[in-house]
């Protein structure tokens, strides 16, 4: 129990015939006019308030909460419950165990390292789409599934039965955030404490970005690394600053035609042009009752892509109805009811919250769009969408410019500009399409491919190679799923089909969806135009797309030529989704289908025509987009609460592949010192009670010199291991067959493997080196620093004792929760990251791991001070956090080398400390997050 109880908010709720104990949120002076998402926080306080870490001045700070202030108060959040995918969970329970053993060296007792709020794990991110278009792609999915991922599979089994409140979702159940709504989310939490029964509000994070889909039910949870859900797990506060929050009015009623990832992507530009990094934001007004339970999920689940931390709805009759359709028990629902009526959490749309700044949409104006070629928020009217292709295309077509056939380069008036390259010199990621102003060109001849059966076509820039309704964003959706289904209904009537290029997957996000087209008559349309589901998870979204088709891969790697795909995902970052792809366009699942019908994202649904039907006609997207009335008829009529209660009835027992996973049982995990896909990391190496203090950095090399949204993508290890990059040569080294290599994702529990993927993506682009592309840079120890592989390089330095830096630009670190990219830029021995500007979770991880984030001085870039990264950088002033400061600035010495161009000066500047909150601190000072839990449990 709560041991402070400075406002004496505790009280008993009697719902039914039990009682609950509750921390009410009238006993503190100003709670009315706060959102939502800071009641929640409030109550949060309350009900853990200890006089140490929460005390009653934080409590107060929070009910006189000034809206437009900057945000200078750290508070303490203690999350419900921990959800994590197994991607990015596999490495907190590796820690967890290894944790254990590093509890006995320092003479501890392993048992106590346990999770000590609930934690949750479902498995979807391993399921690979290599087979598809055929009705045994799923079966041979999970198979192969099982054969890549079973050592893993039986590690994770040993964790579910080693540690107390763990449990697993096994493969093939569905993604974790529809899995987290639909079933693990409680809304309103209840569990014993000191033997009372105890009523709060459902809270989590997640080791997956997306984790703000839940925000959608009004479950406040937002995306952390593995590093801080793993110190969750184990009972620390996630410590953050009370945030501003962004009120987002809703008015009106979505048009028809238009669907909810319409809004969503819409909904995206907005927030990111008004800029809500490190924000809360949050629906209100009398819109927000129109809007579907399924649709407030999709924009929750887009959260990230905002940049926002929560994208919060409150709680009203749409949740209880859910929360009845979705199978939770009628006292549950009540429960939901009676707490959130009394807490204030219920929503009101006369009674407008005080928020820190506001936006309004209106429904009605929101228009088909798709979003691409490469971030979330480059929104493109559908009714655009081949005009703007045509620009876009200049950024991704490279060409032999002395081969332009004198035809085409005669078409063109000699004002017009056709001389374009495959990137801009800057980094390709700072290139977005409203600032292109190219010709419309097309340079390329159409490339003509035979297939296996003899059949023939051509291949041209802007062919569809893959079209996937895949992803948590809009697989929870029975809207889009549905107009999917009818759409592709309405082709096949039509005598429509798939182009034979077009590779083409559904992964559902839960086997819920499977039952409602089976129950609509929709699953044989669907599989007509080559939509079999491939699998239970998120595939293609997360780059486990799987070989193209062979032919299509060979043409475009043969032919350079520059292919989109089209997907219901909410990532697009360039090198995601497949390395045969360069564009790749965000789209509902409706639209993924008509542009597995149209073959091209050079194509106007308006005027271009999907193929002649049938009855010898002309058919055109208009012709078979589905009714919006009949659309929701399909979803009154296909959908019921038994579906819900069937899938779910045993979630947790897997199939008989999961059961027959063979299980230690022992406390300690038995490592195999053979196995390339679970291995002991080296975090605890050599650690002792005693902390030692942190030193300035002396003498260091830039590792990578970066531009602008590098992503975690970008620097995270991801998709398949190619053999010739050091993780292959690794694999290879212990006798892994080059088919068995697997994804970096699958092997996140080895540390080695992930160490050599660091920085690896195929789209870097570091700026040591010229038109390079891939994870390399310039190795300083050698006297012509040649080329070379990022971990080479690293090594060389580690080998003579040399620290690392990295120069950065804006929002580095943006994307997904990726806790590799802190731990794999640790590993290099990158000591300091200097950017412009971080997003939040990749700066909180980076101290996490014991990297120092540190920020050029405002309106400076390593551009602007002439830093060319071929210098020797120190920094002096870090040593003041062993005085039990924070600094606010260190001050930064580069000086030129041998490898300097000659006569190049000195630079110094000030960088300011992004080490934002005395947590944060600690951590640091403590070399990681991991070893300050360690020693305060030990």
């Amino acid at each position: 129990m709560s041991a402070v109880n400075s406002f004496g908010a505790r009280d008993t709720l009697r719902v039914g015939s039990t009682d609950y104990e509750v921390f009410r949120l009238d006993a503190v002076e100003g709670y009315q006019k706060l959102p939502f998402s800071l009641k929640v926080l409030l109550e949060n306080l309350l009900r853990t308030e200890d006089g140490a870490n929460i005390t009653a001045d934080h409590i107060r700070a929070l009910g006189s909460w000034v809206p437009t202030a900057d945000p200078d108060t750290e508070i303490q959040f203690t999350p419900a419950r921990v959800i994590m995918q197994d991607f990015t969970g596999v490495p907190c329970i590796v820690d967890l165990a290894t944790m254990r053993e590093a509890v006995a060296a320092l003479g501890g007792d392993p048992n106590t390292i346990n999770p000590l709020a609930p934690a949750e794990m479902v498995i979807d991110h391993s399921v690979i789409a290599d087979l598809f278009g055929s009705d045994n792609a799923l079966e041979r999915n999970v198979e192969l599934e099982y054969q890549r991922n079973g050592e893993r599979y039986q590690f994770l089994r040993w964790g579910q039965t080693a540690f107390n409140d763990f449990k697993v979702v096994p493969p093939g159940t569905g993604i974790v955030h529809q899995v987290n709504i639909e079933y693990l989310a409680r809304v309103t939490f209840t569990r014993e404490v000191g033997g009372v029964l105890r009523a709060y509000p459902d809270t989590c994070v997640g080791t997956d970005s997306h984790t703000t889909m839940v925000n959608g039910i009004g479950v406040l949870g937002w995306g952390v690394g593995g590093i801080e859900a793993e110190a969750a797990m184990l009972g620390q506060p996630v410590s953050m600053l009370i945030p501003k929050v962004v009120g987002f009015k809703l008015k009106g009623a979505i048009p028809t035609g238009v669907t909810a990832t319409d809004v969503v992507l819409t909904i995206t530009q907005m927030l990111r042009k008004h800029g809500v990094v490190g924000k809360f934001v949050e629906f209100y007004g009398e819109g927000v009752a129109q809007v579907p339970l399924a649709n407030r999920a999709t924009i929750g689940n887009m959260s990230p892509e905002f940049g926002s931390t929560a994208a919060m709805f409150p709680i009203d009759d749409v949740t209880l109805d859910y929360l009845r359709l979705t199978g939770r028990s009628e006292d549950q629902v009540a429960l939901v009811e009676a707490y959130s009526k009394l807490q204030g959490l219920w929503h009101d749309p006369a009674q407008e919250p005080v928020f820190s700044e506001y936006l309004e949409l209106d429904l009605g104006t929101v228009v088909p769009s798709i979003a691409g070629p490469k971030r979330p928020q480059d929104r493109v009217e559908l009714s655009n969408a081949k005009s703007q292709f045509e620009i876009d295309l200049q950024n991704y077509a490279t060409h032999d410019l002395s081969m332009v056939d004198a035809a085409v380069e005669a078409s063109f008036p000699a004002s017009d500009p056709i001389g374009f390259t495959a990137q801009d010199e800057q980094s390709a990621h700072q290139i977005s399409h409203q600032h292109v102003s190219h010709a419309p060109v097309s340079v390329s001849s159409p490339v003509p491919i035979t297939t296996a059966d003899g059949a023939s076509y051509t291949l041209d820039h802007g062919a569809v190679a893959v079209a996937a309704i895949t992803s948590c964003t809009n697989t929870s959706n029975p809207s889009v799923m549905l107009a999917a289904g009818l759409l592709a209904r309405n082709a096949v009537k039509k005598g429509l089909k798939s182009k034979p290029w077009v590779k083409t997957t559904l992964a559902p996000g839960s086997k819920v969806v499977t039952d409602y087209y089976a129950k609509a008559g929709l699953t044989g349309d669907l599989e007509a135009l080559g939509f079999y589901t491939v699998g239970y998870g998120c595939t293609v979204c997360i780059g486990n797309t799987g070989p193209l088709i062979d032919e299509v891969s060979a043409a475009i790697n043969d032919n350079d030529l520059a292919v989109t795909a089209v997907l219901s995902g909410n990532r697009n970052f360039e090198g995601r989704i497949s390395p045969d792809v360069k564009m790749n366009y965000l789209a509902s699942p409706p639209l993924v289908i008509a542009y597995a019908l149209a073959g091209s994202m050079n194509f106007d649904f308006e005027t271009d025509s999907l193929g002649i039907g049938s009855d010898g006609n002309e058919v055109y997207l208009k012709d078979i987009w589905p009714d919006s009335a009949e659309v929701q008829s399909t979803i009154d009529s296909s959908i019921d609460t038994e579906m819900f209660t069937k899938e779910y009835g045993e979630v947790f027992e897997g199939d008989e592949r999961w059961r027959s996973l063979p299980t230690p049982d022992s406390e300690v995990f038995e490592w195999d010192p053979t196995s390339t896909y679970v291995r002991k990391p080296p975090y605890f190496d050599g650690m002792t009670l005693e902390t030692t203090p942190v030193s300035d950095i002396v003498g260091a090399r830039v590792l990578a010199k970066l531009g602008d949204s590098v992503t975690t993508d970008h620097i995270s290890p991801a998709g398949n291991i190619k053999a010739d990059s050091p993780a292959g040569a690794y694999l290879v080294e212990h006798g892994v067959e080059r088919a068995d290599f697997n994804s970096y994702g699958s092997r996140r529990g080895n540390h080695e493997i992930m160490i050599r993927g660091t920085f690896a993506n195929i789209r870097l682009r570091n700026q040591l080196l010229d038109g390079v592309e891939g994870g390399y840079t310039r190795d300083f120890t050698k006297p012509d620093a040649p080329q070379s592989f990022i971990y080479d390089a690293s090594q060389n330095y580690q080998a003579e004792g040399t620290p690392l830096v990295i120069f950065g630009g804006k929002e580095y670190g943006s994307g997904s929760s990726r806790d590799w990219a802190a731990k794999g830029t640790s590993l290099l021995g990158v000591k300091a990251v200097i950017t412009e500007s971080f997003e939040r979770i990749h700066r909180s991880n980076l101290i996490g791991m014991g990297v120092v984030p540190l920020q050029f001085p405002a309106g400076e870039s390593w551009a602007s001070l002439g830093l060319d990264g071929t210098e020797s950088v120190s920094i002096s002033g870090i040593e003041e956090l062993n005085e039990g400061r924070t600094p606010k600035t260190v001050h930064v010495v580069a000086t030129p080398t041998e490898h300097s161009a000659p006569g190049k000066a000195v630079v110094e500047f000030d960088a300011v400390v992004r080490i934002d909150t005395p947590g944060e601190a600690d951590y640091y000072r403590n070399g990681g997050i991991l070893q300050y839990v360690l020693r305060s449990l030990v």
